[in-house]
This record gives structure tokens, C-alpha cells and sequence, in this order.
């Protein structure tokens, strides 16, 4: 048997096209859209507070933040769920499963007041929680030098 080469060209190549196919690209688009749109709110915390600025420099969030927060009328909240004062210590170590160096992201109103906020950081220092991090809103003024 033996093989003769073909010297007769196929009409089909001249009519490849030669365009990628986007539509396996598209669809893959709108599965991962759809996706962050509902990650996303899950991500934040709805307690509504009036947060001071501050002009440091925004630092990067964690992939799973702790968020507590410390209301006009002084309740705490835990993410979105209320919690009462003495809760605070085990409702932490539920949520961080006892890994105390995870950081706590405290968010405290304007109208608080400094010994307020300075008791529920002790409580969280004796609860064991040590690295606990100041929550503001970004300032758009820029800080002016002085002479």
C-alpha cells in the first residue's frame, strides 16, 4: 500500500474563520459578575455610624474581618449581630475560633466618648485581643505643613 500525497488543495481551508469565539469568555464574565455582586455586600457591615476622618493612609483589609462596632448609645455590635458587654470575649472567640492575634476592627461613633471607647478597649485587652485596629473615614483634605 502506499500513500500518494494529495496535490488537490480543499476548499474548506480558504474558508476557515479565523475570529476567536468570545462566547465561552462572555459567559464566564457574567458567572464571576454574579458572583461578586453577591459576595460583595456580604463583605461589609450595615451598622449605621458617623465615623471621624483621619488623613492616615488607607491600609489593606484581611480576606475576613472581625467588625466590631460601638454605637451612639454605646451598644456593641459584632459584624451585624447586637451584643451585650459581658458576651464580648466568648461572642470573639466563637467568631475567631479562640486565634486571639486575629486583628479586631473597631468602628466607634464621633459622638462616643474617648472613656467610653477606652473601656471597651480594655475589654478587649483582657479578653485577650491585642491587635485592634481604629476604623475612620478617609479625609479628603490634605494635611497642612506648618512652618
Amino acid at each position: 500500500m502506499a500513500i500518494t500525497p494529495s496535490t488537490q488543495r480543499d476548499d474548506d481551508d480558504e474558508d476557515t474563520m479565523a475570529d476567536i469565539n468570545v462566547t465561552p469568555f462572555i459567559d464566564v464574565m457574567l458567572v464571576l459578575l454574579i458572583v461578586f455582586m453577591i459576595a460583595a455586600p456580604l463583605s461589609t457591615v450595615d451598622v449605621p455610624l458617623n465615623l471621624p476622618t483621619s488623613s492616615a493612609t488607607a491600609t489593606e483589609r484581611p480576606e475576613d474581618p472581625v467588625w466590631l462596632s460601638l454605637a451612639p448609645d454605646l451598644t456593641l455590635t459584632l459584624g451585624n449581630q447586637p451584643l451585650p458587654r459581658p458576651d464580648l470575649q466568648a461572642a470573639l472567640d466563637a467568631q475567631t475560633k479562640t486565634k486571639r492575634d486575629v486583628q479586631v476592627f473597631l468602628r466607634a461613633d464621633r459622638v462616643v466618648p474617648y472613656g467610653d471607647l477606652m473601656v471597651v478597649l480594655d475589654q478587649l485587652r483582657s479578653a485577650g485581643y491585642l491587635k485592634v485596629a481604629l476604623v475612620g473615614l478617609q479625609s479628603s483634605d490634605q494635611p497642612q505643613a506648618t512652618p
